[in-house]
């Protein structure tokens, strides 16, 4: 009597494909003085299979960013010709500046990778109604997953944004209430991390990105 499994070959089946790529965009946000960026630089250092999206912006250079890497460095024209072209899925004005998400930056890249988009609470919210809304055909093929990451304390972020210096007192002042506002918004994302010991914060995040990956994303289609 043959049996069905005979003709199967287990060697080369492909059960599931957890821990792999699947259309994810990991959307990070936080206060500035955060460490959001030194945790998304060792999130990308690990995982060679998530791709950063590189935003556009219109503030200046800082020393050790490189074009084109750290964000595309444009100018006010620039970025507002692009907004005139709808080329931007989100984009918003901070501190006076303008930072923005292109289309091409998120929907044109490697299929074999996901994606890492560090992005603040305005941009999360466009991305939310976005998402929520289902438009444009590119959004079938990726999921948001949304990660706010909060300091212990505003007396310790205060320190960390003294620290880092360049602020006088107002703009100081200044971050720290945008902060406050910020994190009162941390509630509608999907995960949040509290980075009080920096080893600690990253071990959560990365613990995020595996179990997305190994979600069963076809539990309710049966």
């Amino acid at each position: 009597m043959n049996n069905d499994n005979d003709n199967i070959d287990f060697k080369n089946e492909s059960l599931h494909g957890d821990g792999k790529p699947k259309g994810l965009i990991f959307a990070v946000s936080a206060p500035s003085g955060t460490g959001k960026t030194t945790l998304c630089s060792m999130l990308l250092k690990e995982f060679k299979d998530i791709k950063s999206s590189v935003s556009f912006t219109t503030r200046a250079q800082r020393e050790g960013e490189i074009d084109g890497v750290s964000y595309h460095f444009i100018s006010d024209a620039e970025f507002d010709k692009m907004i005139g072209s709808d080329e931007f899925i989100e984009w918003a004005n901070v501190f006076g500046k303008k930072y923005g998400t292109a289309y091409k930056s998120v929907y044109n890249s490697d299929s074999l990778c996901d994606i890492l988009l560090e992005i603040d609470v305005q941009g999360v919210e466009k991305l939310n109604k976005i998402y929520k809304n289902k438009k444009g055909a590119a959004l079938k093929n990726s999921t948001l997953i949304t990660i706010f990451i909060t300091p212990p304390s505003y007396e310790v972020l205060k320190e960390r944004l003294k620290k880092r210096g360049g602020l006088s007192g107002d703009e100081l002042n200044k971050r720290l209430a945008t902060a406050y506002e910020e994190i009162k918004h941390g509630e509608f994302y999907d995960y949040i991390i509290t980075n009080d010991d920096l080893n600690e914060a990253y071990i959560k995040l990365k613990s995020i990105v595996i179990a997305e990956r190994c979600k069963n994303l076809n539990k309710f289609k049966a």
